[in-house]
Parts: C-alpha cells; sequence; structure tokens
C-alpha cells in the first residue's frame, strides 16, 4: 500500500509499538525511537492490567514478537527526535541516538551482577538500586546491556573496579565509555508522536507527606512494590521498616482536579486503585485497604470491575477529601486528617502506609515537539496537526484499552499520508 513511505514513531510505550506494528503490518516502513534503553514505556512497570488482573509482560512479548518478526520496522532506543522539518508527506528528522557504551557478544549478562557499582533503579523509581551495568528489566525489548558511563567513570578508581571490566571484557562483554553519540536524518512521510506521560510529581503536594513521611508512596511505586520483580519481589512491605503491611490508605485525586496542580481527571486513577487494593487483599487477606476519593469513577465498562472490588468487605469507601498527611515519629504510622463529605464529620485516621493517586502529566508539557506550528492544550496535550499525529496519553489521559485503540487510528491516519504523495 505504501511502497516506499516511512512512517516515524516517536515512543515505544504501548501506544508507540501499537501503531509501529499496525503500520508495518500493512506494507509501510516504519522508523520506531524510545527514549530509554527498552520498549513498553510505563506499561512495563506495571505489575498487573485492570479489569483482568493478568501480568503487563504477556500482551508486550505478543508486540516484541511481531516487531522481531517484521523487517519494516527498525527501533532505535536511546534515541531522541532532535529536530522535524517539512509537510505532510515530506518530512526530514533528525535522529540523536545515545550509546549503550556496553555490547554483550555472550548473550548473557551473569557477570554484571559482580559489579561493584550502584545506581539508583529508576524502573522501581527510586526504590531500590541495580547495577550500573545491567539489563533494564528481566523482560527487557532489546535483551541488551546498558551501562551507565557516568556512574562507572566516576568509580573508576575504586577497589574492584578495573578488575570487573577486565572479567567482563574476557567473557565477551565489551565496554566503550568513550563511545559518542551518533546524529542522522531520515525522510519520513508522516509522524506518530507517544511520547506518553510522566506521573505529577508528588513532592509538589506539600501537605500529603511525599518526601516527609518514609511510608507515604504514590500509585506508581505501588506498581511496583507490588510486582514479583520489584524491590521486595512482590511483598508489600513499609519503606520505613520492612515491616508487613496491613493498613493502607489510597488518597484519590493526589493533584488532579486542583486548580492549583492539574485541573483535569486523569480518567484512570479510581480503577487504579481499587486494582491496587486487591493486591493488598491477596498479599494479606486480613490487611484492610481503605480509599478516600472525590468522585470515583469507573466509566463505561468498567464498571462491573468497581462491583467487584467494593464488594469486599475488607475495601472501604470513604467520600472525602484528605487534606494532611503527617508521620507518627514513632511507629512511622500514617496519620491522615480531612472531612468525610457524606457525613460531615472530621477525617482522623491512622494506617500502616498511604498511597497518593498522582495524576498523569503528558511529557509533551514539558517537552515539545520539536517541530513547527504544532497546537497545544492549555494542559499541554497534543491537539493533532496534519501530519504529526498524536496518540496515547499525549493527546489525552486514557487507559491502556483506549491507547490501543487510539493507536491504531493514528496509524491509519499516517498511512494517510503517505498515500498520493
Amino acid at each position: 500500500m505504501a511502497g516506499d513511505k516511512t512512517v516515524l514513531v516517536v515512543g515505544g510505550g504501548i501506544s508507540g509499538i501499537t501503531a509501529a506494528v499496525e503500520a508495518a503490518e500493512v506494507g509501510c516502513k516504519v522508523i520506531l525511537v524510545e527514549k530509554l534503553p527498552y520498549l513498553g514505556g510505563r506499561v512495563a512497570q506495571l505489575n498487573k492490567y485492570f479489569p483482568k488482573l493478568c501480568p503487563p509482560t504477556c500482551g508486550l512479548e505478543i508486540n516484541y514478537k511481531r516487531i522481531r518478526r517484521n523487517p519494516d520496522i527498525t527501533v532505535y532506543t536511546r534515541a531522541e527526535v532532535v529536530n522535524i522539518s517539512g509537510t505532510a508527506g515530506n518530512y526530514k528528522a533528525t535522529i540523536k541516538v545515545t550509546p549503550r557504551y556496553v555490547e554483550d557478544h555472550t548473550a548473557t549478562s551473569k557477570c554484571v551482577e559482580d559489579c561493584p557499582v550502584e545506581i539508583t533503579n529508576e524502573f522501581n523509581y527510586g526504590m531500590d538500586k541495580t547495577k550500573a551495568v545491567s539489563l533494564p528489566y528481566e523482560m527487557a525489548y532489546p535483551m541488551n546491556l546498558v551501562a551507565d558511563r557516568d556512574a562507572l567513570l566516576k568509580a573508576k578508581g575504586q577497589p574492584g573496579v578495573a578488575e570487573f571490566m577486565e572479567a567482563c571484557n574476557a567473557k565477551g562483554i565489551r565496554f566503550n565509555l568513550d563511545a559518542a553519540p551518533e546524529t542522522f536524518d531520515l525522510d519520513v512521510s508522516s509522524v506518530v508522536w507517544a511520547t506518553g506521560w510522566r506521573p505529577y510529581d508528588a513532592k509538589k503536594l506539600t501537605k500529603l507527606g511525599f518526601g516527609t513521611c518514609a511510608n507515604v508512596i504514590t500509585n506508581v511505586m505501588m506498581e511496583r512494590l507490588a510486582a514479583p520483580s520489584g524491590p521486595t519481589k512482590g511483598e508489600i512491605l513499609r519503606p520505613s521498616d520492612g515491616k508487613k503491611v496491613n493498613s493502607i490508605a489510597f488518597v484519590q485525586c493526589a493533584g488532579s482536579r486542583d486548580r492549583n496542580h492539574l485541573p483535569y481527571c486523569s480518567s484512570i486513577c479510581c480503577l487504579a486503585s481499587l486494582k491496587q487494593a486487591t493486591y493488598l487483599r491477596d498479599y494479606n487477606p486480613e490487611a484492610q485497604a481503605h480509599i478516600f476519593y472525590i468522585d470515583l469513577r469507573a466509566y463505561g465498562r468498567f464498571e462491573f470491575f468497581f462491583d467487584r472490588v467494593r464488594n469486599d468487605d475488607k475495601i472501604l469507601l470513604t467520600k472525602g477529601k484528605i487534606v494532611s498527611i503527617t508521620e507518627d515519629p514513632v511507629t512511622k504510622n500514617v496519620i491522615l486528617e480531612g472531612e468525610d463529605i457524606l457525613s460531615g464529620q472530621k477525617i482522623r485516621r491512622t494506617f500502616d502506609m498511604a498511597v497518593l493517586a498522582t495524576g498523569m502529566q503528558p511529557n509533551t508539557s514539558l517537552e515539545k515537539i520539536p517541530a513547527q506550528n504544532v497546537k497545544y492544550d492549555e494542559f499541554g496535550f497534543v491537539i493533532s496537526d496534519e501530519g504529526i499525529h498524536a496518540t496515547g496519553v499525549s493527546k489525552r489521559p486514557m487507559d491502556v484499552g483506549t491507547c490501543l485503540q487510539d493507536a491504531t487510528g493514528a496509524a491509519l491516519k499516517a498511512l494517510q499520508d503517505t498515500v498520493g504523495r
């Protein structure tokens, strides 16, 4: 259909992957560019999807298989689009690719377990450490090592570092910390922009204890805490002391629907907290989850999931606004204060831990598309223009299933740009 025309897909999360495979499987050449060392985006960091509560790795692996077997898809990781010029049907894109600084010619990464240099594990949202040379995560695509160049250079003179790198070299793992980024231009017919979202910065919610109370975390951190590959291997333990959690407060709309932060509803936070309440109940059948909400929204076909979860008598729902979270200095328990809207009573409750349901902020609110005349709404979401088609949460807040549908639509629009030009 598309001949030798090419679609550039920017962002390798679930939306970008979907757009890429859908376009390629009808005969179009696709260049998929991802800033991180791996594909999968935020979905790769989830413990489970709602409503089926199955792990995301199965769905991602199906798409990775589609990419691997399709010669019309070229993937660049650790890559950014730094400039786009031209018009629909005739774009020139400049791509910058940062090296991985290490190559594993033995198809094994076992020796990197001996790496003496540790760095913050961003995949687990900073809740633990990882090696400065590692796979990004166990199911990563591509299954290639990546090295933190700055950390290794800083530690170069420390005991054991040189010996470690020599041992790796003997096993076929080659370091090149002097490698330079590569920049090149591509001619493409259309662009799909799928750079996704970031959690709203919970440190800006100064009254809700994130960063000052040891046992206040965010909803994305809760996903990793409950994941078998997470910092606690799936055990839901308090960050302060590693104790088994018996009670969690979920605080909805943490920064969302708030004119001082994110004025809009992120649409999935209620369902995410309902899902995470099941994580706690499955891990500890005696534990209690208490969700404090402004409005519980389970739109469309997810109403049945809401009904199933709220029928658990150990998952409590209170329509109320939490205005303050503080810490008991002795026990490190969290103390929530607010108002029960339906009864008019003040709330003051103590829990082992609190989870803030922070909203979805589009990455385009902070990192604009490097092209002229792209339009954004007042929140930074992209208003699609001819030739550059936003999809997924670059466009508006949406769940995974909606992202799949929207990305398929974006792929169709991109294909239309390749026809007859």
